[in-house]
């Protein structure tokens, strides 16, 4: 980008080019008579686009090593084989026998990398990575005759400012994953989408009802059709603090995918949430509250 000014400097000598440093490029002044022309060249300095697993600037971190036989908030999956148990702990992805044993790390580093899952045919992962700067959905090959060895991971979504995260798969080639919406309220709302492995915008499955009551935890049945997932039933089309937990908040529904509508299949006294199909689809468990106890 060049900006010329037009100023007058009697000082300087007629015909004077003088040529010296400018900010974020170079100057150059042409005089004639009494007039000069400041001719400023601004270079495009663009900042080093930032990359969380290797921050630019030379940003300190350490390296820490630990062994523990336990550990918290820990999303997992098992295989399809029911040979091999995924999970993450502390923003890495792990693999280990269902028998026990010892742990593999196959996603490790300075991003945040949780809720591991399986594909149906047991041959890719999917997960959370906030690698690409946001909370998008990834997967990578999964070689389980070859001692569990995985592929460079791809990233199925690309969002800059919604998350996205929780990802089931449909099929071996679609993911289903909740979208999050902020608002001016801190926690926002969410729709579930579907996603195919090569990437794109994604197809929206179900549409938020307001900007402040959420969807969470799609399940998907094992022959693709319905899509379960939790939302906040609460009356007022508000979210609120002071809620009974003995009535309905949150209930399980489902999308039908032939029939493209929601469905309620659970709710009531206590609500419902956390649905989870079976893997031969005739059994639903989910959570309820019941007096004190969840």
């Amino acid at each position: 980008m060049n900006r010329i000014i037009l100023f007058t400097r009697r000082s300087l000598p007629a015909r004077q080019v003088l040529a010296g440093g400018g900010v974020g490029g170079f100057t150059r002044i042409f005089c004639v008579g009494g007039f000069c022309l400041l001719a400023l060249s601004l270079f495009s300095q663009e900042k080093p686009k930032w990359d969380v697993s290797n921050p630019p600037g030379g940003m300190p971190y350490h390296e820490v090593e630990f062994t523990t036989t336990e550990g918290t908030w820990m999303c997992l999956d098992v295989s399809p084989d029911g040979k091999t148990i995924v999970f993450d702990l502390l923003g890495d992805i792990y693999t280990m026998p269902i028998s026990g044993g010892t742990a593999t790390c196959i996603r490790q580093g300075l991003a945040w990398e949780v809720q591991p899952r399986f594909s149906p045919d047991g041959k890719k992962i999917s997960f959370t990575s906030d690698a690409g700067g946001g909370d998008n959905i990834w997967y990578m090959n999964f070689d389980p005759a070859n001692a569990g060895q995985v592929a460079k991971p791809k990233q199925i979504t690309k969002e800059s400012f919604q998350l996205l995260n929780n990802a089931v798969w449909l099929d071996n080639e679609y993911v289903v994953a909740r979208k999050h919406f902020t608002s001016t309220r801190s926690l926002g709302a969410g729709e579930i989408w579907m996603y195919h492995l090569s990437g794109g915008g994604g197809v929206q499955l179900t549409k938020r009802k307001n900007d402040q009551q959420d969807v969470n935890e799609p399940s998907v049945s094992p022959d693709g059709r319905y899509v379960y997932f939790s939302e906040d039933m609460y009356g007022g089309g508000f979210f609120q603090y002071n809620k009974n937990p003995n009535t309905q908040i949150f209930a399980v529904r489902r999308y039908d995918r032939q029939e493209g509508k929601v469905e309620d299949v659970t709710g009531g006294s206590g609500g419902a949430c956390r649905p989870q199909i079976s893997r031969d689809g005739n059994w639903l468990a989910f959570v309820r509250r019941v007096g004190v106890k969840t």
